[in-house]
């Protein structure tokens, strides 16, 4: 939203900050190194604001929620002119002017969200691809998980209405995009705020009625899923049958202690009532391996899980204290060394249920939504599938924002390598 508000003031884009008059850090609190990162990044920045006094410096994000990382910002990093949160993103404008007006660092961090922004973009400018949107459906988050910040830094749960939903994605529809993602903290919760708890099954459905080619979402809450979800997933074509779906941990006194709302078992039901209505779905999970706490057997229960459930893919984490949560504050008496021999074993698990996966799409027909040149190859272009696996093919730029059919030739562990099939 920043990038394109000043993208309307006429401004360019440059990745080499002597180039640029103006930097923006857009920050994230989730996890600490993301932190020191920024302070990293402000130091490379300082050589160059000390020689150059008309360079102006914001920092946004949910980072700028929180006391401490202002203050250091303040003692160590003084040409920063702008610091400002989440919640008052939409007033940038504002913000920009009376910043200049200061000349000094203009601090403004609201602890409650300003209104929502309640109609589509009026430009499409401010994307970063031509054909693949995110929409934005919920802001905000209620479950308190003790390993989290976001709910500190981001506010209570907050949901768009419906029909600006609605016109943002036939807007996009008309300017040619293919694919929607809707976003949020909790996109199953969508609406739960209005009293309806079958309101994202009922909002995704008028979203697959739109037309548009593709529907993807991110990210849901166990707990909060209802099989209306799954019956749209199944009867809308242009729903892709992928879902990530976070399950953190597999042993039932883990989850209890991270506040996550639901067991073991509510979640393998969920699982399996998914398969039942999508039995090709593309399955993924998040999973934080060393919790405070955690024991073998703990850690035990997660593998067992991730068997049963056979994901196909997860995104892993060893667990990094967040100063202000309940965690930091839990005892934690594992040693770096168990926590890391676990990290391992869980990796090389994944990667044996994603090859498996991988191996039961060679010689099949794919749809891929191709949409950038490889990185590791200037020759081959690269796209997802209706899974969300990555696909590369070789070919030519004019192939970038077409929906192509393809036969998979190769398959790697998170990666397939195909053929276009000519109709």
């Amino acid at each position: 939203m920043i990038r394109h508000k000043l993208l309307l003031l006429g401004m360019t884009e440059t990745d080499d900050f002597e180039k640029a008059d103006f930097i923006l850090f857009n920050t994230c609190a989730i996890r600490e190194n993301a932190e020191n990162h920024l302070y990293g990044e402000l130091g490379q920045v300082k050589g160059i604001a000390l020689r150059r006094k008309d360079l102006f410096v914001a920092i946004s994000g949910c980072v700028m929620q929180e006391e401490k990382p202002v203050r250091y910002v303040l003692n160590h990093f003084p040409f920063v002119s702008l610091v400002f949160g989440t919640n008052n993103i939409d007033a940038f404008y504002d913000l920009l002017e009376e910043s200049i007006k200061a000349h000094a660092t203009y601090v403004d961090v609201r602890s409650q969200p300003t209104a929502l922004v309640e109609s589509p973009e009026e430009d499409t400018n401010g994307r970063t691809s031509r054909y693949t949107a995110f929409v934005d459906i919920a802001y905000g988050c209620d479950k308190f998980c003790t390993y989290c910040i976001v709910p500190y830094t981001r506010g209570k749960e907050r949901s768009r209405k419906k029909e600006d939903i609605l016109d943002e994605v036939r807007f996009l529809k008309e300017k040619g995009y293919r694919q929607v993602t809707l976003l949020g903290q909790n996109v199953d919760s969508y609406g739960k705020d209005f009293g309806d708890k079958y309101a994202f099954a009922d909002l995704l459905e008028a979203v697959a009625q739109t037309g548009i080619e593709r529907i993807r979402f991110t990210t849901p809450y166990p707990s909060d899923f209802n099989d209306q979800v799954f019956d749209v997933m199944a009867k809308y074509d242009n729903v892709m049958p992928s879902l990530h779906l976070p399950m953190q941990s597999g042993s039932d006194a883990v989850l209890k202690r991270m506040n996550r709302r639901y067991t073991r078992k509510e979640y393998l039901d969920i699982v399996h009532s998914l398969r039942e209505r999508l039995p090709d779905v593309y399955l993924t999970t998040d999973i934080i391996v060393g919790f405070p706490g955690e024991t073998d057997e703990d850690f035990k229960q997660t593998l067992s899980l991730c068997e049963e459930a056979h994901f196909d893919g997860a995104f892993t984490f060893l667990f990094s204290s967040r100063p202000g949560t309940p965690a930091s504050r839990m005892k934690d008496d594992t040693p770096e060394d168990v926590k890391h021999e676990r990290f391992d074993r869980l990796k090389d698990l994944i990667d044996k249920l994603s090859e498996e996966k991988a191996k039961t799409m060679v010689n099949t027909i794919q749809e891929v939504l191709f949409e950038s040149v490889s990185r590791k190859d200037p020759s081959r272009i690269s796209g997802y599938d209706r899974h969300g696996k990555l696909v590369h093919v070789k070919g030519d730029v004019s192939l970038i924002g077409q929906i192509r059919k393809v036969r998979i030739l190769e398959s790697h562990t998170y990666s397939l390598v195909g053929e276009i099939v000519n109709d």
